[in-house]
C-alpha cells in the first residue's frame, strides 16, 4: 500500500473531523501543516475548510512553501455551500498544478456554520471521505 500523509487547515473543526476520519481509514496521523512534507509519501490528502470562497491562510502558505512536483495529490473541503467548496478546490488546484502536483481527486461535503448545516459533517459525510480516501490510495 502506497505511503500517504494528511494535512489540513480548519478553523471550525469541521475540516478536522474529516481529516481524522480519512487518516484513520489510512492508517496515518493527521500531519502539522506547519512541518515539511514527508518524502516517503506517494498521496498528499490536502483538507481545508472555506474562508470567503478560498482555503484557509495556512494551507495556502503550506502550499507556497512546500514542493509538490512530481506528487500525487487528493484534496477536500468543507464549506456552507457546495459552490464555496468549489470555489475554494479550484484555487488549491491551481495553486497545486502550478507547482507540478497532480490533482487525484477532490471531494468536499457541507460544514456547519451558526445553524447552518447542522449536524454535518455527520456519519454519512464521515463515510464518504473514507470512501473517497480509499479510491484515492
Amino acid at each position: 500500500m502506497a505511503k500517504a500523509a494528511v494535512f489540513v487547515d480548519s478553523r471550525g473543526g469541521n475540516t478536522r473531523i474529516v481529516a481524522d476520519a480519512i487518516a484513520e481509514e489510512l492508517g496515518v496521523k493527521v500531519g502539522d501543516i506547519t512541518a515539511p512534507l514527508p518524502d516517503n509519501a506517494q498521496v498528499l490528502f490536502l483538507g481545508s475548510g472555506t474562508y470567503g470562497g478560498a482555503p484557509g491562510i495556512d494551507m495556502m502558505k503550506f502550499l507556497t512553501d512546500n514542493s509538490f512536483n512530481g506528487r500525487k495529490v487528493a484534496l477536500f473541503g468543507t464549506s456552507a455551500s457546495a459552490g464555496g467548496a468549489e470555489k475554494m478546490i479550484a484555487a488549491m488546484t491551481d495553486a497545486l498544478t502550478r507547482k507540478g502536483a497532480t490533482i487525484a481527486g477532490t471531494w468536499h461535503c457541507r460544514g456547519k456554520m451558526f445553524i447552518i448545516n447542522w449536524g454535518h459533517p455527520g456519519r454519512e459525510d464521515l463515510d464518504n471521505a473514507k470512501k473517497f480516501a480509499g479510491e484515492m490510495h
